[in-house]
Parts: structure tokens; sequence; C-alpha cells
């Protein structure tokens, strides 16, 4: 079992992380997301299209080395909410289309994914399908040419600003899971109504909204798969986003555990620094063996979706273990700087308002939980 990266993967990390830097200057809650620009340049480091084939504009990287990259921007953006942002749009949006889209809709819309000519959004939740994305109310009726949807989304990711949209509809209501459809609409089709940014407590850079479909038509090149189908589509997209977003929750944590070192050995009471106090430092060490134990699943996980043999108790496992170990980070890098910490001005209490999130998101802690357990037979 080999743990060392590549000379090559060493250099990626490196070079792109140090171009995430320079590019995007640490800003708090600095909502990123609305400046096209920030969203190009996003593109123009390969950012948005990291998984997707190459012939389609994307970077053509198996899942460990999108992680790889996505830690990469993580641990050099401190704008989580931008990071979560382009996460959703590549793993969210732009997995399902290339894996499931015609040859037509996969050669128009993923390069203009891939650049960041066009933002795209992830409508599957609704008021009353959460975790149980089984039962949309959210239909489909079929017509001549397509589909009519009707219905309304919510905390859809980057919906405010989208330019297209993944969703997922009821077509067969007796059929529970298997009576959903997949679809992609654009932001100017007949029906669709996009709302006004929620107001959150974190992720600022990545704004979040409802959706509402009045008799909105769908044509038929715009099914994702075949219809029923969608279940199976979104599984697969959370596959991507569990394991491959949350690489940049583990390169927040391990900025998070550089910045406390840093702090611990600055920072003086009772004449001393403060790291040389066992408390102190013990709680660094835990953030530490917290991030690490995070990144060994993550990359387990990834390596087993490169080798097709992934499992969903690896997937699980590794969401909840970097998930988790976000919000005890940045809980712990709080009470480590003490009132700074609650102060916006050291950034401190915003990593721990973007962290509480991935707890909720891509599956909650819970149902990561429940997954495991069915998985251990239980």
């Amino acid at each position: 079992m080999d743990f060392a990266w590549t000379p090559e993967q060493r250099a990626a990390y490196d070079e792109l992380r140090a171009s995430v830097e320079q590019t995007f200057a640490p800003t708090a809650d600095a909502g990123r997301l609305h400046d096209r620009d920030v969203w190009r340049q996003l593109g123009q480091l390969g950012l948005l299209g990291l998984c997707i084939p190459a012939e389609y504009g994307g970077g053509g990287l198996g899942a460990l080395d999108t992680a790889l990259r996505v830690e990469a921007f993580g641990r050099g953006c401190a704008d989580t909410g931008l990071v979560f942002a382009a996460g959703a749009h590549q793993f969210a949006c732009a997995v399902p289309v290339a894996g499931f889209g015609t040859p037509e809709l996969k050669k128009g819309l993923l390069p203009r994914i891939c650049s960041g000519e066009v933002v795209a959004g992830n409508a599957m939740t609704e008021a009353g399908a959460g975790s149980d994305v089984s039962r949309l109310a959210v239909t489909a009726t079929a017509t001549a040419d397509g589909y009519l949807l009707n219905g309304e989304k919510t905390f859809v990711t980057n919906g405010p600003v989208a330019d297209v949209l993944v969703t997922y509809a009821t077509t067969d209501p007796a059929a529970g899971h298997l009576g959903v459809t997949a679809f992609v609409l654009d932001r100017d089709t007949p029906g669709l109504t996009v709302g006004a940014p929620l107001d959150k407590m974190g992720l600022v850079s990545a704004p979040a909204g409802r959706v509402s479909f009045e008799d909105c038509p769908v044509p038929a090149h715009r099914v994702l798969g075949e219809p029923g189908q969608g279940a199976a589509i979104f599984q697969h997209s959370m596959r991507w986003e569990r394991a491959c977003l949350f690489a940049g929750y583990v390169g927040l944590l391990d900025r998070l555990v550089e910045r406390c070192v840093g702090h611990a050995t600055s920072r003086r009471q009772f004449g001393r620094r403060i790291g040389d106090f066992q408390a102190v430092a013990n709680r660094i060490v835990e953030m530490k063996l917290r991030t690490e134990s995070a990144r060994l699943l993550l990359y387990r996980c990834c390596w087993e979706m490169d080798n097709n043999a992934g499992s969903e108790l690896n997937v699980a496992l590794s969401k909840l273990a970097v998930s988790e170990a976000a919000v005890a980070g940045a809980l712990d890098a709080v009470r480590l700087f003490g009132g700074l910490g609650y102060l916006r001005e050291a950034g401190i209490e915003t990593v721990l308002r973007d962290a509480v999130p991935s707890t909720i998101f891509s599956g909650t802690s819970d149902v990561q939980r429940l997954l495991i357990a069915h998985e251990l037979g239980l």
C-alpha cells in the first residue's frame, strides 16, 4: 500500500494552491459567485471540470486526482463558499450531464460549464423532501415532445445566479425511487421562476434559493438517462460530491491547523507561549488527528472509485469523517483563539459558519450513519 503522492501529483497540488492563493485573496463572506469574472477565473484554473472528459473541455481526471486539486483549492482559498459553489457546479451538475446526457447535450453544454461561461445549479431538495428524495412533490407530466414540470425546489445551490439547472421530478408516483427522472433546464425556460437568495448562516459565496416550475416545458433531449433513472443518476452524482467536494474541507482543515499552530506559538499568557500549555497543545493535536484520519478515509474512497471498487460504506465513512472533523476543528479553533476567534476580523468564526452546513448538505451526518449501519448489516 503506497501512501506517497507521485511527483506529478505534488507538483499539481503546489502549483494550483499557489495560483489559488494569488488569485483569490482572503476575504470574509465575499459573495464572489456574483462576479462572473471570478467564475471564469475558476474555469481558467481548471477547477470547474476536473473530472469531466477532456473532449468536453474538462481535465479528464480520476476521483483521487480530482480530490487532490479540490483539496489544494480549499487550502489556498479562504472563501469556502466559493469552493463549495464550484464543487456543486461540477459534481452535482456537470457529472450527471457527462454521464447521462445525450451526445448533443454534452457537446453543447459541458464546455461552457467547464470554462465558467455558465453557472450550474442543482435542484433536488424540496420543502418536504430533504433526506428522503424518493418522494418528490415536483412532478413531470409526459407530453408529445417531452415533459411539463410543476412544483417547487428549495436550497438550490447556485440557483439565484444559475444559467442552467439540473433537477429531478416524479414521473411515476407509484414507482417510488424508480419513478424519478432527471432533467436539464435553462434559466430562461418558460414557467421557470428563480427566487431570491436565502439568508444563510455561512457559505455566502454559494447562494442558495428556491426555484419553481409552472407548466415548465422540457424537451425529450433534455432528459438525463432514461425516465425513472433519476434516483440512480442523483446517487451517482452524490458519490462524486461526497468524496471530491469534501476534499475542499480537508484543505480547510490543513489551513486551520496551520493557523492554530502559528497562534499558539506567538500568543503569550502568564509569561509563556499558550502552546506550552498541555490543554492548548492537546486541542491542536486532536485537530490534526481528525484531519489526517478524514484525509485517509477520503483518499481510500477516491482510490476505490478509480478502481471500480467503490462502496457506499466507504463513501459514507469519508463524508461523515470529513464533515464532523470540519465542525469540531472549527469549534476548537474558536476556543483556541478566544475572544479574537469570535471576531469577524480574524476569519475564524467564518470558518465555523462555513463548516456547520457540511454536516447537513450532500446527506446529513445522521443519514451517513444510517448508510454505514445498513452496510454493516444492522
